[in-house]
């Protein structure tokens, strides 16, 4: 897993330049999605990403939510069901249901 390694450096190197952070790890998925239980991104202040939690469609709603952790300092686990083609709009092609703890990182 080169992309948790690149996902801790950092947060270390946030840590090095007193960044707040949060991190986001997709903990369950039901049916088919394009990343598994355990991958990860890191979101620092500035919305910089470390990390994938998906094909590339709920890293900047992700973003969003994590700005939001990071300001209150409250974890949230944020629920996307991937049938919603309607909300997404994307014709994804993995339409399974993942969810997504993210905690600030102090």
């Amino acid at each position: 897993m080169l992309e948790n390694a690149s996902v801790i450096e950092a947060i270390r190197a946030a840590r090095k330049n007193d960044k707040k952070t949060a991190l986001a790890t997709v903990v369950r998925v039901h049916g088919s999605a394009y990343r598994r239980e355990g991958a990860k991104m890191i979101i620092d202040e500035d919305e910089k990403r470390v990390g994938m939690i998906s094909g590339g469609c709920l890293e900047s709603d992700v973003a969003a939510v994590a700005k939001e952790v990071i300001a209150s300092g409250i974890p949230v686990l944020k629920k996307y069901d991937m049938d919603e083609d309607l909300v997404w709009g994307l014709g994804l092609g993995c339409p399974g249901k993942v969810e997504i703890y993210i905690e600030p990182i102090s």
